[in-house]
């Protein structure tokens, strides 16, 4: 069964309503499930519009396809722990970024065949293996690099920036050509350079600054989705490759806003590192005169407080502490201590990893507040418990100018009268700038896995109860 165009089309704009609807949507935590649900349902039409096009002329490919691809994303989607979201997230770029190559290579060959290129068509293809190739190496080394095959030390080179200008310049000069020409020499030669630039402009990006970049490549892979569009003459295609390019690229302003930094400086400025040393933590703590504290020490201060603010990190979504968390909140608000969250914008490896891993745990979303909603409430709070978090509460950021993270709004944790920093060592953060929040009177880390920590807190309170 065949639908017309026209009902295609009306479909297809069914389905991009939906997609707009769905961003909307996940704008907020409490909506993102809504949001969510719209993006699959808007989804599910348009690839039953698709399927059922009078383009589609053979249906082999396409189910041998679903075949072997849909098992393999089930079992990803089931066995994939949150922690490992952001390298998912980079994955799925990457193949997306393949297939803007793979349709413009397909295109050109069938269309070279058929004798039926032009200037515009010509000038799509380049755009869109340019651009997907850029994304697929791109996405590849940033799932390395969360994934831990990679260094997340920023690798600096003499002349990477002119190397990569220089690279993007001959990318761009073949891409002319090809569009020009036809040349499949030119072609191969462009999305093999355009495959070495995503390579040499995301391995010197210090995991720092990897929440900006995947949400940069995010941006990338709507683009080339976008270009893949025009070559397919698919009007959904180009309508959603936008609305991902375009809110890509404003998620990353946004970051980079809340990071007091410019996309070419996270870009060209390869910021953040991870620090190769481990040392004894204790050892460390003393040499630096910081003070060190029991699990019983937090407990005695928040079981007796009237609000407590638990800063979340990467940390956290490391040791899967969140669920700990949820039962600390519900035994400290039996003692009627008012329990909130306070979120960065950029905590974590991707943005919204500490909200989704807050809310798997069931953490009501009215518990979890932004940086700007909770930095008045520091100064009148008890405790606030920093659960492997680091840079973002760093002092550093309002009060060193001669630090990286100089200007970059942080979370004023410690404004609190007592600030309790779970830590695993005395390692800095992924800039490696020593945290000034340390050496603070009201502050004490303890020192030990989050979840661990986190769970003897959870006894000690039952231990307490009234």
């Amino acid at each position: 069964m065949q639908i017309s165009a026209n009902t295609q089309a009306i479909v297809y704009l069914v389905s991009a309503a939906l997609f707009i609807l769905s961003l909307k949507g996940l704008t907020h935590p409490a909506t993102a499930r809504r949001g969510s649900l719209y993006g699959m349902v808007g989804m599910a039409l348009a690839i039953a519009a698709t399927l059922l096009g009078e383009q589609i002329e053979s249906y082999g490919f396409i189910v041998a396809g679903v075949l072997v691809g849909a098992p393999i994303g089930a079992l990803l989607a089931l066995r994939i722990q949150m922690t490992a979201m952001p390298q998912l997230v980079a994955a799925l770029h990457s193949f997306v970024g393949l297939a803007a190559v793979l349709v413009a290579i397909g295109t050109f060959l069938n269309r070279r065949d058929a004798g039926s290129l032009d200037a515009v068509l010509m000038g799509e293809l380049s755009a869109g293996a340019i651009i997907g190739a850029i994304t697929f190496t791109g996405s590849v080394i940033a799932f390395g690099k969360l994934q831990g095959l990679i260094s997340g030390k920023p690798l600096k080179f003499a002349l990477q920036h002119q190397l990569n200008a220089g690279i993007a310049l001959a990318t761009i000069a073949l891409g002319v050509h090809f569009a020009m020409t036809g040349s499949l020499f030119s072609l191969t030669l462009m999305t093999l350079l355009a495959l070495l630039l995503g390579v040499t402009l995301i391995i010197p990006i210090g995991g720092a600054d990897m929440p900006v970049i995947i949400s940069m490549l995010n941006s990338y892979s709507g683009w080339a989705a976008a270009a893949t569009g025009f070559t397919l003459q698919n009007n959904l295609l180009i309508i959603v490759g936008a609305l991902v390019g375009f809110s890509g690229a404003i998620l990353s302003y946004i970051m980079c806003k809340a990071m007091n930094r410019s996309i070419v400086n996270v870009v060209f400025g390869g910021f953040g590192s991870e620090s190769g040393t481990e040392q004894s933590a204790g050892a460390a703590a003393m040499e630096k005169g910081i003070k060190s504290a029991s699990v019983e020490d937090a407990v005695y201060w928040m079981e007796d407080a009237n609000r407590v603010i638990v800063v979340p990190g990467y940390g956290m979504a490391v040791a899967q502490a969140q669920h700990a968390l949820k039962e600390m909140m519900e035994l400290l608000e039996a003692r009627d201590v008012e329990v909130k969250f306070g979120v960065h914008p950029v905590a974590g490896r991707m943005p919204g990893h500490m909200n989704v891993l807050l809310a798997e745990a069931d953490i009501p979303y009215d518990h979890v507040l932004e940086m700007d909603e909770v930095n008045p409430d520091f100064a009148s709070t008890d405790v606030t418990l920093v659960v492997g978090a680091n840079d973002v509460v760093n002092p550093a950021a309002k009060e060193d100018a001669s630090s990286p993270i100089y200007g970059m709004p942080i979370l004023e944790a410690g404004r609190s009268k007592q600030v309790y920093f779970l830590k695993r060592s005395m390692n800095p953060g992924y800039s490696g700038v020593d945290n000034l929040l340390f050496y603070q009177d009201n502050t004490s880390l303890i020192f030990g896995d989050a979840k661990d920590t986190i769970e003897g807190m959870v006894v000690a309170l039952k231990g307490t109860g009234h």
